[in-house]
């Protein structure tokens, strides 16, 4: 393993405090790719491995630590990893999750484990009072399995439905939780309203994420706010095309300096946008932005790679059966963590 794979990977472990805003700006540090499979056809529960749903593969993360990637955003069901609310994870799950974790770490990449729930265990939303226990449950469970390893946790994918106020009081439990293991591991912190970065500072509808977590605290002193931003239309990633060349740079606007403002560090989990070309100079300009944002902005990782998307998902950056590189992945190399980044 590289030495400043090495160097990355006990990064993730340190109490790391946010890096003062008068030091030199540094790009994002932690640069990479979600792996998407893991999370899919969710009504089936458990279903079946290699049927229903996959986890990334060894030939998919060799592929994108080639590509110089160093870590890896891992969507996964929560009632696959723990059948019951509160109760025993499985045992099976939980040694796929293994299996990931350790081909990752050969390689030099971290891994974030995505609870890939949108705020709901079975449909049931987390603020009722047993799925919110379940998930500190759930979280307390990992941590203790995890810590100390080149992990970072994901708390939740995109909470919908939930007041902030109500989402930060969750979290608070959670990240308590975590560090009374012992964990120092990273930890995403995502907003309610789908944690979108364009939203984010954004009054209405229960008031906004930048309100309901001014004055956040980890006892760990080592998070990162998680956001979101798609390209299209209307942030969802569900549309084709792109805005204008701008429109990633004109959406992460306010995050960035609320970020600021508030000396947090944030982290773009998600974002995607098409292969043709007005849709990769707006990435191209997006990803610049990060760059010149680093002291705020620690990391990105693309929505999606992963074997199983259609040919027709224009998203996609898995690597073509024949080897050929997606045209996004092309625009991706330029905006990579340096292979020295600690």
């Amino acid at each position: 393993m590289r030495a400043a794979a090495l160097l990355l990977l006990a990064a993730l472990l340190l109490n790391t405090a946010v890096p003062s805003l008068a030091a030199t700006q540094r790009r994002p540090q932690l640069t990479g790719v979600n792996i998407a499979g893991g999370e899919f056809k969710p009504a089936r529960r458990p279903g079946v491995h290699g049927k229903d749903y996959i986890y990334p593969r060894d030939s998919d993360l060799a592929a994108f630590a080639r590509a110089g990637v160093n870590i890896v955003r891992v969507p996964f069901r929560w009632e696959r990893v723990q059948p019951g609310l509160s109760g025993a994870l499985s045992t099976e799950e939980v040694r796929r999750l293994d299996s990931v974790v350790g081909s990752a770490r050969a390689l030099g990449l971290a891994v974030i484990l995505d609870v890939h729930n949108y705020g709901k265990y079975a449909g049931r939303k987390v603020t009722e009072p047993a799925v919110a226990d379940g998930l500190v449950d759930l979280w307390r469970r990992l941590a203790l399995r995890y810590r100390g390893r080149p992990v970072v946790f994901g708390l939740m994918n995109e909470p919908a439905g939930i007041v902030p106020e109500d989402w930060r009081r969750i979290v608070d439990r959670v990240v308590t939780a975590i560090r009374a293991t012992g964990a120092r591991n990273l930890i995403l912190v995502p907003g309610a309203k789908w944690t979108g970065a364009h939203s984010w500072t954004r009054i209405g509808g229960g008031g906004s994420n930048a309100d309901a977590f001014a004055g956040f605290h980890d006892p760990g002193g080592n998070f990162a706010f998680e956001m979101h931003q798609y390209l299209d239309s209307d942030s969802s990633g569900t549309h084709p095309g792109c805005g204008g060349p701008d429109t990633g740079v004109d959406r992460l606007r306010a995050a960035t300096a609320w970020l600021r403002s508030v000396r947090a560090r944030g982290f773009l989990a998600e974002f995607g946008a098409g292969s043709d070309a007005r849709c990769l100079a707006t990435l191209e300009r997006m990803l610049a932005f990060l760059d010149r944002n680093g002291d705020v902005w620690s990391g990105w990782t693309y929505w999606a790679a992963g074997p199983w998307w259609p040919a027709s998902y224009d998203y996609s950056v898995q690597p073509s059966r024949t080897g050929g590189e997606r045209p996004q992945m092309r625009v991706l190399r330029q905006h990579l963590a340096p292979s020295d980044a600690s």
